[in-house]
């Protein structure tokens, strides 16, 4: 969390250090299917500092490489990437991370697409509404961060339920609709898991009838799910109905903490939930999906295995 908000710092006070390149929408690549999330506007929509910002800062690397840093997003989106293999007939709904502050809509979005398409997964990635409330860069977001970011959550939820109504035109199985997210996406993705009784929002249309509830779940190094005195969020009610859950997590990862991942293995291991925690010593955190020497960098094959275990993607 705290990286993130460091990110969004730099945006803010930029100077000299301010991207090499900035665009005012975040467009996906050519070729690809995207659509608004609401039919008219947005619930719940908080005001935003600014216009949307799309921004690269050439001193903030990963890997060796800059961050595509989505901000101010009042419009949310949905950008479906077609498998490039034979379709498994799977689907995953992918959140970003980015402190719900901003977006890292490269290197925990679209690369993420890339990589899942390549397995022959439908790729479905959400543009969720940052900054979102109660985070806020002006105030000491510590206090805040076991709440509910609910113009985030709303979007999540609605995002799996749009991929299930037009499962039939986005050629996958609505019985095989999934969620990933890193950091605060890692947030999401066990909102949107424990969440889906309880409506964050009016039904709009007939998408709405469609269940928000995951039918697998992937959180990586996420955040805001324990509280200080090492107990779980209690804004994460987890219970047997909880799908089954993947989790990667480095134990130096000093922005949200190795306990975030541990408690909630925890409480999904009490809720007799299926779930597989990977740990490894270095990592740190915001790490993507691009390779480096270290062994985390290998964990999108254990999610591959993880998902021919469990059923989603066959043998």
């Amino acid at each position: 969390m705290r990286f993130w908000i460091f990110v969004l710092f730099l945006l803010i006070a930029g100077g000299s250090a301010q991207a090499e390149a900035e665009t005012a929408v975040w467009q996906p690549a050519a070729g690809q299917v995207q659509m608004p999330v609401w039919p008219g506007a947005a619930p719940d929509a908080p005001p935003m500092p600014g216009p949307e910002r799309v921004s690269s800062d050439p001193k903030l690397l990963v890997a060796g490489r800059p961050i595509v840093e989505v901000a101010n997003v009042a419009v949310p989106t949905v950008t479906v990437y077609a498998p490039k293999t034979r379709n498994t007939g799977a689907a995953v709904v992918v959140f970003p991370g980015g402190g719900f502050q901003i977006l890292a809509m490269d290197l925990e979005g679209s690369e993420v697409c890339d990589w899942l398409t390549s397995r022959g997964i439908t790729c479905i990635l959400l543009k969720y509404r940052v900054p979102s409330p109660p985070y806020d860069w002006r105030c000491d977001c510590r206090r805040h961060d076991l709440e509910v970011p609910l113009p985030a959550l709303e979007d999540a939820q609605r995002a799996v339920r749009l991929a299930r109504f037009h499962a039939q035109d986005w050629h996958f199985d609505p019985r095989k609709v999934g969620v990933l997210g890193f950091s605060a996406g890692g947030y999401l993705v066990a909102e949107v898991s424990t969440r889906f009784a309880q409506p964050s929002y009016a039904a709009r249309d007939a998408a709405d009838r469609e269940s928000s509830r995951p039918d697998f779940a992937i959180a990586v190094y996420p955040g805001h799910l324990a509280a200080k005195d090492g107990t779980l969020n209690p804004n994460v009610p987890v219970s047997a109905e909880t799908p089954p859950t993947f989790l990667v997590q480095a134990e130096n990862d000093s922005t949200d903490g190795v306990r975030q991942s541990l408690v909630y293995y925890a409480a999904l291991k009490a809720a007799g939930v299926p779930a597989e925690l990977h740990l490894y010593a270095q990592g740190g955190h915001a790490f993507g999906l691009r390779p480096t020497a270290l062994p985390i960098t290998r964990w999108p094959e254990l999610v591959e295995s993880w998902l021919r275990t469990t059923g989603i993607l066959g043998g």
